[in-house]
């Protein structure tokens, strides 16, 4: 089955983290790669260290990517160095050939490597940014064994995928503290 959580409420990667936890309980092998992501996050340093059959990998940079219009000034000034804006269709060229050689690498990895849950954490999102080919994110998915459970998550899915999952997850977003200037909390939101 191919599942896909999007949206933009809080708990994609959640989620996903949530069923890779089911799954190892029972039994199963487990792969992961995370998208637009560097190990910055506190769930990384117990994923990588949790299970021998579970494998954790990421690719990208450790700073916040935003289309033109995405933010306002102020969050940009906010943001400052960590943020790096790029005009709508035209995003950085090395962090697209670092997201592609990402992709291929988590084609590779679940071909071969007898997983039952691959999750593309983010995979949306680098999609939504043109990171990432359709036609790339097509041929991983068929690479990937019919046997294993296949999840990707992250905001802005596209409507092509929605239509060839099997079960879509859509997070909306009620309330949310960051609205408050809450930024985001160390073992809570990273």
């Amino acid at each position: 089955m191919l599942q896909v959580y999007t949206g933009n409420g809080k708990g994609k990667t959640t989620a996903a983290i949530g069923l890779a936890i089911r799954a190892l309980g029972a039994g199963k092998k487990v792969y992961i790669m995370q998208f637009m992501k560097s190990f910055a996050y506190s769930e990384q340093k117990v994923l990588r260290e949790f299970a021998p059959q579970l494998l954790l990998e990421t690719t990208g940079k450790p700073f916040f990517l935003a289309e033109e219009g995405m933010l306002t000034e102020e969050e940009r000034r906010k943001w400052g160095d960590e943020v790096v804006v790029f005009p709508k269709g035209k995003p950085p060229q090395e962090y697209k050939a670092l997201l592609e050689a990402g992709l291929q690498r988590a084609g590779e990895v679940a071909a071969g490597g007898g997983y039952d849950l691959v999750i593309l954490d983010e995979l949306n999102v680098a999609l939504a940014f043109q990171l990432v080919s359709r036609e790339a994110a097509e041929e991983v998915l068929e690479k990937i064994p019919p046997a294993a459970e296949v999840v990707l998550t992250g905001r802005k899915a596209p409507s092509w995928l929605m239509e060839r999952a099997d079960l879509v997850t859509d997070m909306q977003e009620v309330r949310h503290y960051y609205r408050q200037g809450i930024p985001a909390r160390r073992g809570i939101e990273n």
